[in-house]
């Protein structure tokens, strides 16, 4: 009994334990492998029909910089869909005839019912649609950048979403968990044979595989990109990893904001984490690399719910006198050299390392959002928009206008 009780410890140590050595192991295969060849630089040819599809809930505010920003785009063959369900629209006026703006008869509270809204009243077959915020803003080059994995034959392609505003150390850690996550499941596994995961925003699609994956969908609440990506990889389509289509987006900046969107979340991530299973078993039976691989990343916790537990291993094997306390100290040391790489190998703002020694409070904020996450999405359905920054201020690093 004794033995069959250790013996059910040390699994559970594993499970927990490997998170923080995962990112690391990955990390020596990726430098093994080198990194994934970039695409040749092809002309910008406006061989590719864009749908660019905007969804807005309740706020308005933002959308003219965001407009702004994608009318700049080096490409013109495009048209914008900007969805504003539940908004008040009679201020929103664009000149520009490819801006359309829709606004829906009922209520969604929905981002696929959003996206399928455009679609259903596209003014011509679009080849493609890409996904953007209300809150980002698109760098000039985006649609080109996007071209180049759709010219390789990726049916999928995730951008890179980088911060709009450091205003707030909270802003700051929100920017470096999305560095680290970015790094790690977007280009480390694209690298590495797999998927980029998808973020919600800055990513595109043929408009024919997202009908595919979606269409027969009534998902409402957060998680729709996990619902996504899950569809796309499960069929063995692979979700390129595009470095330099760049979407600024808004980080979270107040306490209030953190707390409503991690528990959303987190609720996602209990709700769907057997997407990981499912693939995995897939990536087996196939077999196939790119959705073992990209369900043993899906299964994983949200990062600071192993942080806590790992710490909590570490301190048991401390009071315990075990040489586990060892193991456990040797894998954070691993742990944090991971985060630190992911940071180093970005164009890291030097606000975000300054911020770095205030991950306890946030990680305790975040403690507060696994308590709510139950009802997430019933206590809100989006994020609330504080800045509107312009692009250029974004690219010269100031915060707001």
């Amino acid at each position: 009994m004794h033995l069959f009780l250790l013996i059910i410890w040390l699994i559970i140590q594993i499970l927990i334990g490997y998170n923080l050595v995962l990112p690391i192991v990955l990390y020596l295969f990726y430098v093994l492998k080198g990194k994934e060849k970039a695409p040749a630089d092809i002309t910008l040819v406006n061989n590719r029909d864009y749908a660019i599809i905007v969804t807005a809930y309740e706020q308005t505010h933002t959308l003219p910089v965001v407009i702004d920003s994608i009318l700049a785009v080096n490409y013109s063959n495009y048209l914008i869909y900007i969805v504003a369900d539940n908004c008040d629209i009679s201020q929103l006026h664009f000149e520009d005839q490819r801006v359309i703006v829709l606004r829906p008869e009922e209520v969604l509270k929905s981002n696929v019912k959003s996206h399928f809204y455009a679609i259903n009243h596209f003014r011509r077959p679009h080849t493609h649609l890409t996904i953007i915020d209300s809150d980002n803003l698109v760098d000039a080059a985006y649609l080109a950048e996007l071209n180049k994995f759709f010219d390789q034959g990726f049916s999928a392609v995730q951008g890179v979403r980088k911060p709009k505003n450091l205003d707030t150390t909270i802003a700051c850690l929100d920017a470096a968990r999305d560095i680290y996550y970015h790094f790690y499941d977007g280009e480390v596994l694209f690298a590495l044979g797999s998927s980029a995961a998808l973020a919600g925003s800055g990513m595109a699609f043929t408009t024919e595989l997202y009908k595919e994956c979606l269409g027969n969908s009534d998902m409402s609440g957060a998680g729709f990109d996990k619902v996504l990506q899950y569809a796309i990889v499960k069929r063995n389509y692979r979700i390129a990893c595009a470095p330099n289509a760049v979407v600024f987006d808004e980080k979270t900046s107040r306490t209030d904001q953190l707390v409503n969107q991690r528990a959303r979340w987190i609720n996602t991530w209990f709700k769907y984490s057997w997407f990981g299973l499912s693939l995995i078993g897939k990536g087996f039976t196939a077999p196939s690399g790119n959705q073992l691989l990209f369900g043993v990343m899906l299964v994983r916790p949200p990062l600071f719910i192993f942080l806590i537990l790992s710490m909590f291993f570490l301190f048991i094997n401390i009071i315990m006198l075990s040489w586990g306390a060892v193991w456990w100290a040797a894998a954070f040391l691993l742990f944090v050299t991971g985060f630190m790489i992911a940071l180093k190998s970005s164009d890291t703002d030097k606000r975000i390392f300054a911020s770095l020694k205030d991950i306890p409070r946030f990680v305790g904020i975040q403690l507060q959002s696994l308590l709510k996450a139950r009802r997430a999405n019933q206590r809100s359905v989006a994020t609330s928009h504080f800045h509107a920054a312009n692009i250029k201020d974004v690219k010269t690093g100031k915060d707001e206008n």
